[in-house]
């Protein structure tokens, strides 16, 4: 609603209630008799007056009966001399007790037309004034504060209504170590200097989205007990010119105000890319933004007090005068959390939530390979939404479990009922990829085999590692690949055809074989690396390849690709018809059941796996 379409009703609602409360005030609730002087010397005349008070010129008459009236008398006329000239009985007359009583002073007839003609208005034009003039203030406030930092401050002692610490950030050992001399320094920056030690200007969290950078600032933070001024990089820029620069100004300049303090700066990477990137990476604010920041980071005295904490997910593409000493001095790199801390952050994240007694987090952690913080802290909140909706009154195993495999695919989707042929081709698909995987060296055990739809999938068969891997070999690169291929090829052997439902099997199998001949040297083209990948900034995301290499070459890189292609699916062939039986037992108890758990499919392969 426009404001000043507000005040104007809100004035009219005032307008109104003071009428009201002067119109029950001035107007009596009850109305009067009023008698004319002839009509009172009848009465007199006739016996019904009791007595009659004299109050200047009103008359107050009370009846024999208690009614009441009033009436008036000419002025400067006496009551008796009056109703004696009326003729009046004068014996009647001497039987009315006359009183005399002085006349009141009504307020209400001068006060009434002094409010409504004169202070009502005069209220009203000062409220109407009062409010155009704040209106412009803040109009021109907003002007000044327009070069005003966005920065949000996390409180005197660098935490919110909860404070954070590093006991709060589950795994990243390492990290938290080199963060230690942060702290240390923030709270006892006179045991450095003293020594002429010259503590990091700035510190650079570089992780994959939902690691827990911006959490780990926070703990630094609260650890050190300074205020935290956290801003993103993307607040800096603005349409207009020059509004980069000062607020990189005004943000530094309250930070050196709060000194000691931190300043955390997100998403580094949007004001900190590259400079004179070429097309379209030249935008000549964010550079300017850029620049600030760069000199703000020189201007720091040994005495300032103030850390720079940055997070980016993408240091690649930062300009190399933000890593340089002086100013990023150190480069943290935050991994994704290992089963043991993965099982930490569940507990962290669930420690506000009634658990069941089966609660078994080490299960969870290991059938969550590759999950973030981020991600783990969406299981266990899509955990408790799933036992609010039964109406449990704790979270069981059964709900994390259902969370996982809801955040890995997407819900159930119960309304895509297949009709009972596709419901056996999927069957036989996904045990197709269950036995490839079982068969095949170097894979993954299977967790979970269904053909319940789920997000995107028609069905699912999912492989939990049972240790961590930070390296692979070709080997289990070709099991996987034959993984991938094992569903279409268990379709052409049982239907002698295969479906569209391997469309995605096919085209993640095309790009790891792929890369496999391209990128990591693993075909008979030797040890080289085919393409130099670049990325197009104005773009975003989208990568462009350079060919540095001859159409010869890229001939025979499509023929190595096809080899390994047709020798993985040669490979699950071969493993399918081998153990068709087995093919067709576990397909069918899948088509029944429609969901078969680990130890349930370990019991139909016992025996057939040596």
């Amino acid at each position: 609603m426009n404001p000043l379409f507000k005040n104007f009703v809100f004035v009219i609602l005032i307008l109104v209630i003071i009428g009201g409360i002067f119109s029950l005030l001035y107007f009596p609730a009850t109305t009067t008799n009023e008698v004319s002087t002839t009509q009172l010397v009848s009465d007199i005349n006739g016996g019904k007056i009791k007595s009659i008070t004299v109050s200047g010129d009103a008359l107050a008459i009370t009846y024999n009966d208690t009614k009441t009236a009033v009436s008036m008398k000419e002025t400067g006329t006496g009551l008796t001399d009056l109703l004696l000239n009326l003729g009046v009985n004068k014996d009647n007359l001497q039987k009315v007790a006359i009183t005399n009583q002085a006349a009141k002073q009504d307020l209400w007839s001068w006060l009434t037309p002094l409010l409504i003609f004169g202070i009502l208005p005069l209220l009203v034009f000062g409220f109407f004034f009062w409010t155009m003039i704040k209106q412009s203030k803040a109009g021109a406030m907003q002007a000044f504060d327009f070069t005003k930092a966005k920065a949000r401050l996390f409180g005197a002692d660098g935490h919110g209504k909860e404070k954070i610490t590093f006991k709060d950030v589950a795994g990243l050992k390492e990290a938290k170590e080199e963060l230690v001399e942060i702290v240390d320094f923030l709270k006892f920056p006179k045991k450095y200097l003293a020594m002429g030690a010259k503590i990091p200007r700035g510190v650079l969290l570089v992780g994959s989205a939902g690691v827990g950078k911006t959490l780990l600032a926070r703990a630094v933070a609260g650890e050190a007990n300074v205020p935290f001024l956290s801003v993103s990089g993307s607040e800096f820029v603005e349409m207009f010119v020059g509004v980069g620069s000062a607020r990189v100004r005004d943000l530094f300049a309250t930070a050196k105000k709060s000194a000691p303090s931190i300043i955390f700066i997100d998403e580094l990477d949007a004001i900190g890319r590259h400079r004179g990137a070429g097309i379209g990476g030249g935008h000549d604010e964010r550079e300017q933004t850029l620049n600030q920041i760069l000199v703000e980071m020189d201007g720091f005295e040994k005495e300032t007090g103030v850390i720079i904490l940055a997070a980016t997910n993408r240091p690649d593409i930062l300009d190399p005068a933000l890593l340089r000493p002086g100013r990023f001095d150190r480069k943290i790199v935050l991994d994704p959390p290992d089963v043991h801390d993965r099982e930490e952050i569940l507990r962290i994240h669930s420690k506000d939530k009634p658990l069941g007694k089966d609660i078994n987090f080490k299960e969870t952690a290991e059938r969550t390979p590759g999950f973030s913080g981020a991600d783990l802290a969406n299981v266990a909140n899509e955990a408790a939404l799933l036992a609010a909706r039964q109406n449990k009154t704790q979270v069981d195993q059964k709900e994390f479990l259902e969370a996982i495999e809801k955040v890995l695919l997407g819900p159930e989707r119960k309304s895509h009922i297949l009709s009972k042929k596709e419901k056996e081709i999927a069957a036989y698909h996904e045990a197709g990829h269950a036995l490839v995987s079982t068969f095949m060296p170097e894979t993954e055990p299977v967790r979970k085999i269904s053909i319940i739809a789920r997000g995107m999938a028609a069905g699912y068969t999912l492989q939990m590692p049972s240790e961590e891997r930070k390296m692979r070999t070709k080997t289990g690169f070709v099991s996987e690949i034959a993984t991938f291929l094992g569903g279409c090829t268990a379709e052409r052997i049982k239907f002698g055809e295969m479906t569209t439902g391997a469309s995605n099997d096919l085209s993640r199998a095309s790009d790891m074989a792929r890369r496999l001949v391209k990128e990591y040297g693993m075909s008979s083209l030797g040890l080289i690396a085919f393409g130099e990948k670049e990325e197009l900034i104005f773009l975003g995301k989208e990568i462009s390849e350079q060919r540095n290499y001859s159409e010869k070459i890229a001939e025979r890189i499509d023929e190595e690709v096809d080899v390994i292609i047709k020798g993985a699916q040669k490979q699950a062939e071969i493993i399918l018809i081998k153990h068709r039986i087995l093919l067709d037992k576990v397909a069918q108890d899948l088509f029944e059941k429609e969901t078969i758990e680990r130890e349930e499919f370990e019991k139909l392969i016992k025996g057939a796996k040596k």
